[in-house]
């Protein structure tokens, strides 16, 4: 229990428990900001993370099937390459971007010195043969749509999937 507000304490580590990462296997990924923060609102700090996913993919870490940057969380279906492990990717994602993110919010004002970019730990959801990547990456893309972002997935910057 946390003793400041009783209330529990967070449980990231629970989303690792079971966690497995295999190569070739296809994967769903999903991460949110700090505090569900707004961030990504700026186009300009939204392709920071767009840059950090796309390095991974020319590294042959993964092969990226599809993404999108929402203005507080990423959603992003890839194929695991190589020995590479989903917590070896996540951590290149993350950490590459909260260091050019955060510095720039630093020097406009906008946050502490030490606060994160992103909360803890990420859901994994490794696809079964059976699913439709198309139909799941449609999925992923769909979200500004769904959020009521654009009327027009084409008029959202922050997307990108390999059917195009």
């Amino acid at each position: 229990m946390n003793s400041i507000k009783n209330k529990p304490a967070p449980h990231s580590k629970d989303l690792r428990k079971g966690r497995y990462s295999q190569a070739n296997q296809t994967y769903l990924l999903t991460t949110v900001t700090y505090q569900r923060q707004t961030v990504f609102s700026d186009f300009h700090l939204g392709r920071l993370v767009v840059h950090a996913i796309r390095k991974q993919h020319q590294l042959g870490n993964i092969d990226s099937l599809a993404f999108v940057v929402m203005p507080d969380h990423l959603h992003w279906l890839c194929t695991l390459q190589g020995d590479n492990t989903l917590a070896n990717v996540m951590h290149q994602v993350k950490g590459n971007s909260a260091c050019q993110i955060q510095k720039i919010r630093r020097e406009r004002g906008l946050i502490p010195l030490h606060q994160p970019l992103w909360q803890d730990g990420y859901h994994d959801h490794a696809l079964r043969k059976e699913e439709d990547l198309q139909q799941v990456a449609r999925y992923i893309v769909a979200n500004p749509l769904r959020a009521k972002l654009v009327a027009n997935i084409g008029n959202y910057p922050l997307w990108d999937a390999i059917w195009l």
